[in-house]
Formats: C-alpha cells, sequence, structure tokens
C-alpha cells in the first residue's frame, strides 16, 4: 500500500502521515484503531507494540534501563489501585 493510500484511509495529510512513518510524529490512539482496522490486526497487540517502542526508545540509553521499567510497572499498579 502506498503511503499516499494510507494517509487517505486514515484521514490524515500525507506529510503527517509520513512523520508518523519516519518516527517524527507519535500516532493518535484513533490512528492505531484504524491502523488495525486497515491492517485487519489486534488494536490491542498494535497499541502494545507502539507503546513498548516508544518506551524503549526513550530509555534504551540508559544504563539502568531493566530497573526504571521494574519501578515503572510497581508504579503503575498503584495508580490502578488509586482509581
Amino acid at each position: 500500500m502506498l503511503l499516499r493510500q494510507l494517509a487517505s484511509l486514515l484521514e490524515i495529510d500525507q506529510a503527517i502521515m509520513s512523520k508518523i512513518e519516519s518516527g517524527h510524529r507519535n500516532p493518535t490512539k484513533i490512528h492505531i484503531e484504524k491502523l488495525a482496522k486497515i491492517f485487519e490486526i489486534s488494536e490491542n497487540e498494535l497499541t502494545m507494540q507502539y507503546l513498548s517502542d516508544k518506551i524503549a526508545s526513550e530509555i534504551v540509553e540508559e544504563e539502568s534501563a531493566f530497573e526504571v521499567l521494574k519501578v515503572a510497572e510497581e508504579k503503575i499498579e498503584y495508580l490502578r489501585k488509586q482509581r
């Protein structure tokens, strides 16, 4: 599928689609939902891959990256209990 075709299906400008593809802009939740439908894949799986890529690229250079992930997991558990 061509970039312009995908942009059209997502109802976004081709330049924005290009920035998402190159990692210079993040897709929205709505974009992820539409992409999952377009490519007939699980929205949950696509969201998980997107978020894990985002987190990994943010902390990859940190010496304590794995410890950061463990602390983040604990914080998520705590925050969910607060709801």
